[in-house]
């Protein structure tokens, strides 16, 4: 009995170390990871688009063709709609701060009638310029994002074009109907469901927030819409650190009102557009616990930076398909209350889920 004591021991301590050294060479690998991941996301986004274009006629070759035009001309229209407003926020820079230091003063002069001295004179205590200089380092390097960029759109052009062979070698491998593939095929159908749910709502959302930014009349409300889509798929924490620039543009400008406006905006939004996702998705049984996925915001940005935070869902579900489809490590999914994903007791049938719309 020691013995098979020993034994199982020994098996968890190794299962536990070789889980370290998986975590410890992704880190150090991070950037070809990141690269890997984001085109396994990207390709399982657009394959309802390659199949439906194969449908049309055309070849496997010409459809992934189209599909990357719209796509880079879809990311160079973004990319320029932000640095065209980010260079007439630094043009009006100057503005900027006046503005923000009449704010200080308003803020001084608060503190002075409660009896709370100040020291700046009329100083400005802050320095907009030095923000966005700090903001920027380390964030934004421009070869580097123009490279990995090319990086990604590659990986993912050629993911596409083996998509078809990929799935004919896996069926062969386990079978067409084989509850392995059952489950790679409901867990992509997943995957794929909450990233079109997820871009279609933060374009909504990006859209709607920009454009009540244009109308007040806020500084960068472009800038600030796209920020909104792009950290919109950061669960929990993406849309309210988006909001923050432009609630604190909207103080400078405006004040205390203005600030308010930007909070009310923030809230009808979030109550119109998030709310009516969430249930939907939940309506096709996706329900993972808001602890797991808070947590996975954290492991995955500090195991790969902005991208891990960004698609932390998606790389989670993999994960949890990987341990659904280990029977030694099943019992994770139980224990974190994501079971229900892989459950087919219903008899429907799996596969990818459709997105479903209502006209």
């Amino acid at each position: 009995m020691f013995h098979g004591d020993a034994s199982r021991t020994e098996r968890i301590l190794l299962f536990i170390a070789l889980i370290f050294i998986v975590i410890i060479a992704v880190k150090m690998t991070a950037f070809i990871v990141t690269i890997f991941v984001m085109a396994l996301i990207l390709t399982l986004l657009a394959l309802p688009s390659l199949f439906w274009l194969k449908k049309k006629g055309l070849s496997d070759f010409h459809a992934v063709l189209v599909l990357t035009t719209v796509a880079t001309l879809v990311v160079l229209g973004i990319i320029l709609l932000t640095v065209m407003s980010f260079h007439t926020l630094l043009a009006d820079l100057p503005q900027y701060q006046t503005e923000l230091n009449v704010r200080l003063q308003d803020i001084s002069a608060i503190l002075s009638s409660m009896g709370i001295s100040s020291t700046t004179n009329g100083a400005p205590i802050i320095n907009i310029a030095e923000i966005l200089s700090m903001g920027l380092v380390g964030v934004m390097n421009i070869a580097d994002g123009i490279m990995f960029l090319f990086f990604v759109g590659v990986t993912t052009f050629f993911m596409l074009l083996e998509a078809s062979n990929i799935s004919a070698r896996l069926e062969q491998r386990f079978g067409k109907d084989s509850d392995t593939m059952q489950q790679i095929s409901r867990m992509t159908g997943y995957v794929s469901d909450f990233i079109v749910v997820r871009t279609e709502t933060n374009f909504v959302h990006g859209v709607l927030f920009g454009g009540f930014l244009g109308i007040m009349g806020v500084h960068g409300a472009i800038l600030w819409g796209v920020l909104t889509f792009i950290l919109g798929y950061i669960p929990y924490f993406g849309l309210i650190i988006a909001a923050v620039p432009a609630l604190f543009f909207a103080w400078i400008q405006f004040g205390i009102p203005g600030a308010i406006a930007v909070i009310a905006a923030v809230c009808v939004l979030n109550l119109i557009v998030e709310n009516p996702v969430y249930s939907y998705l939940a309506a096709q049984k996706f329900e993972m616990p808001a602890l797991i996925a808070i947590l996975s915001v954290i492991f995955w940005g500090w195991l790969l930076g902005l991208a891990g935070m960004l698609f932390s869902i998606p790389v989670t579900l993999m994960v949890l398909l990987v341990f659904q489809m280990c029977d030694e490590l099943r019992w994770i999914n139980e224990v974190l209350g994501v079971s229900h994903l892989f459950d087919n007791k219903k008899g429907k049938k799996t596969g990818p889920i459709p997105v479903s719309r209502k006209d």
